[in-house]
Order: C-alpha cells, then structure tokens, then sequence
C-alpha cells in the first residue's frame, strides 16, 4: 500500500540527510538495492521505500556512524548476521523473548544451546504477536513449528507471515510479500507481518 511508503524527497525532508549521503550508504549496502523502489507519480517516475524500514535503517546508521565505520557497520546491517550466535540468558538480556515464554517455548532446549539468527527471529515474531494480543500462548509452539520448517524455503526472498482464525482455532501461513490472499467468510485474518519488518526490529536489538 502507498501509504506504507515514504518518497525520497520526503525522506531526505524527515531524516534530514543529503541526497549523496543516501546514495553513499546505498553504494556501502548500508541500504538495500531492493528498498529503491520505482513508481509512477504525477511528476513522472519517482523513488520511494518501505517507510518502517527505511526511517528505522536511517536512524541507527546516524546513531552509529560516529562509533564504527561504515564498512563494519555494513557488515553488522547486511544480510541476516549468519555468524551470530545467542545462548538462553542472552535471549533474556537483549529482551528478544521473555523468561516465561521462553520457558514455555524452549523448555526442551539445554540452557547453554546455541541459537542461530533465524531461530531468534522465530523466537521474536512468536512474542511480538504475544503481545499485540493476536497469538495465544498455547499457540506459540505451532507457530514456531511452522516457521523452522517453511521459513528456509525463502531463501532471503521478502514474505510475510499471516495468522488468521477460523471458529477461533489460529492457523498460520508465510506467502511472498505484495501477495492478495482473499478468505472466505468464516476465516479471519488477524495479523500479517512482514519478516523483512521482523529481521530488522531483531537486527537493531543485536546491533
């Protein structure tokens, strides 16, 4: 939706940056080729980005451009941190999961277990839709299931994760992003999620 994006002129007029500075930052991949979106407005062909993603992307680079360079600072931001690696108690201190859901959610999992960036994301979206009120706690397991098991087939590519309901019962379901998915009238769709959203909100508490 338009109203999801933001236009380069106004994102330069909000974020206060210069348009080198833009181009620079894209050039270093500080910002994603894909986020360069080309639409048809009134004036002709104009640039525009996903607004969250952008502002949010925008706002660390100034807050830590002083303190790192840009190249490192491209290697923390880019791709999905692979490398990175999170024990329990680090879930815990970096706020990704709660004590209880996490005890509820990994009761399983040995306390000094390593987790892999996906599996944090996992863990994050799980308590993000916890706590918007739109996933039950007995659900989480079944969300988690879902998403270890069809969340690789992605590779990368941007999706969104779906929950809707019918009678009640929760079911969950990851489509590519820009998709149209129509119900029929005894389903609701309570929730739609971009995980590129998610892997940026994860980023910025890891970063």
């Amino acid at each position: 939706m338009d109203s999801d994006l933001i236009s380069k002129k106004e994102l330069l007029d909000v974020t206060g940056i210069s348009y080198g500075q833009l181009y620079r930052w894209k050039r270093k991949q500080l910002i994603p080729e894909a986020w360069f979106i080309r639409k048809s407005a009134y004036t002709g062909q104009e640039t525009f980005f996903p607004r969250e993603l952008i502002l949010s992307r925008i706002d660390k680079i100034l807050n830590l451009k002083d303190d790192v360079s840009l190249d490192e600072l491209a290697e923390r931001l880019s791709g999905q941190m692979a490398g990175l690696e999170l024990r329990k108690r680090d879930f815990l201190k970096l706020g990704i999961v709660s004590a209880d859901l996490l005890k509820r959610w990994a009761a399983k999992d040995d306390d000094e277990r390593i987790y892999a960036f996906e599996e944090m994301l996992f863990f994050q979206t799980a308590e993000a839709l916890l706590r918007a009120g739109t996933l039950q706690m007995e659900e989480g397991g079944a969300l988690l299931a879902m998403l270890n098991e069809h969340y690789a087939k992605f590779k990368g590519q941007p999706c969104d994760l779906i929950v809707f309901r019918r009678m009640g019962a929760a079911s969950f379901a990851l489509v590519e992003s820009e998709t149209e998915l129509y119900f029929d009238g005894g389903i609701k769709a309570a929730a739609r999620l971009a995980m590129s959203g998610q892997v940026e909100q994860l980023k910025g508490m890891l970063v």
